[in-house]
């Protein structure tokens, strides 16, 4: 039974998974949103204040699930991440350990992200085994975006990594420019499902074969140049036009760029991770490929997506070469 503990950014998270039974026994999430919502963004103060008021809370709905006296280790995120958030999610790690009397191991965050395609229908060891490896894995969050080469000892090698901002990150910028309230991906991808994503074209950048970059930067100054040279009326009856236009710009770099990588190697599955793997038209470009290539396809299911308590379980429990027993928060962790 591993207890598993997130909490790198503003997701407090605690999972319980029976390695016997191969399932998860407890899986949930306190989310900050409507906090954070107030001020248009993540407040790292206010984010380590909720996780410390959060996780006893956590604890004693956990109790009621399961006897921690039955848990046999407890994995944490370590980081990258927030400091002072990583530093209350290690520091409740390390108080449980000494408790229970129980090894305690740091997960890193983004492997959590990597193995999250696995979780919802590869459970049983029998068919973990079977997926084929080299795999191609797109992590796309606010901070992260990178496509990664991955065996089947789960040793990665980044491909293509971002040289400015992350792909959620310039959505949610996006959506602060075209007033939309936080978090402003779920607001972009609603207005932009009711819009013609054909009206408005914005720039992409890298879109070379032999350009192994990704950058957003740009398209966000793109945008906000357009929005200049509206009136306010104009910018009303074209805003589901441009918020189509801007999701697609970002959305059709990633597939691009994924598709050109896939290309290059001998890739024989593909998988897509990380907050913006929720997006509808993400998901539906990743699916493409791998039906165009015929090659497994792991994406996974919505509430797997997020930070999580059950990707940090689910990495400790399949990936225990590349956890680690020095427990610490390391904001600034490289993969």
């Amino acid at each position: 039974m591993i207890l598993g503990i997130e909490s790198s950014c503003d997701d407090t998270g605690l999972a319980v998974f029976d390695e016997q039974k191969r399932k998860f026994i407890y899986e949930k999430t306190s989310s900050q949103i409507d906090l954070h919502a107030l001020y248009g963004g993540v407040v790292p103060q206010l984010a380590a204040r909720e996780h410390l008021h959060n996780f006893p809370i956590l604890l004693e709905d956990l109790k009621k699930n399961i006897s921690l006296s039955e848990v046999t280790k407890i994995a944490v995120t370590c980081g990258p991440g927030l400091a002072g958030s990583l530093a209350l999610g290690v520091s409740f790690a390390q108080s449980l350990g000494l408790i229970l009397r129980r090894e305690v191991v740091g997960v890193h965050h983004l492997r959590g992200h990597m193995l999250s395609p696995f979780m919802g229908y590869n459970l049983q060891e029998s068919d973990f085994i079977k997926i084929n490896f080299p795999h191609l894995s797109l992590l796309v969050s606010g901070g992260n975006t990178i496509l990664l080469e991955v065996n089947s000892d789960f040793e990665v090698r980044i491909i293509v990594q971002t040289i400015d901002d992350a792909a959620g990150e310039a959505i949610d910028k996006g959506a602060k420019l075209l007033g939309l309230k936080y978090p402003g991906g779920p607001e972009v991808e609603h207005y932009a499902a009711l819009g013609d994503a054909k009206r408005f074209k914005f720039p992409q950048a890298f879109i070379g074969d032999n350009e192994m970059y990704f950058s957003f930067s740009g398209l966000k100054t793109s945008l906000r140049y357009m929005l200049e040279k509206l009136t306010d009326d104009e910018l009303h009856k074209q805003f589901n036009d441009i918020c189509a236009g801007y999701q697609f710009a970002v959305i059709d770099i990633l597939a691009k760029k994924m598709e050109q990588v896939f290309l290059q190697g001998n890739f024989k599955s593909i998988g897509l991770s990380g907050g913006v793997a929720n997006n509808k038209l993400l998901r539906e470009r990743v699916r493409m490929i791998g039906s165009k290539y015929k090659v497994a396809c792991y994406i996974p299911a919505a509430q797997y997506t997020g930070d999580n308590g059950s990707m940090v379980t689910f990495a400790a429990a399949v990936d225990e070469a590349h956890t680690t027993k020095e427990i610490d928060f390391f904001p600034n962790w490289k993969l």
